[in-house]
């Protein structure tokens, strides 16, 4: 099989909708509302959709890795924008250094876990 995909947009749910499309935009992300229920949110060429809809177990068990640049850099970016004094649950762990890269990571309001990493060789 050949892939010729475009992009992947990965779907997660959100406790408190109108929260986490707050906390998405103060990240960064650029919101398209896609209806009353769903937004996709954007940055580049990559993409995810927010859905106003929260199942526990589903939501507890999401992790996105999103490789970035520069790790550092991304890291000084994230605690500038303080965003675990402006959202509850949200919850930054910092850099940490791994055999393949270094990642830090971003709990967002819901609790869906995000990896921001730096390869030091490209897989």
């Amino acid at each position: 099989m050949q892939h010729k995909a475009v992009s992947i947009r990965p779907f997660i749910g959100a406790k408190d909708f109108e929260i986490s499309r707050s906390f998405y935009r103060d990240l960064g992300f650029e919101e398209v509302v896609l209806n009353a229920d769903m937004s996709v949110f954007k940055t580049g060429q990559l993409a995810f959709y927010l859905q106003n809809g929260y199942v526990k177990d589903w939501v507890d068990n999401t992790m996105i890795f999103l490789e970035v640049d520069d790790v550092a850099r991304y890291w000084n970016e994230l605690l500038a924008l303080d965003l675990p004094s402006k959202y509850k649950g949200v919850k930054l762990t910092p850099i940490r250094v791994e055999h393949w890269g270094r990642e830090c990571f971003l709990h967002d309001p819901s609790g869906i876990l995000w990896h921001f990493g730096e390869f030091f060789d490209k897989p």
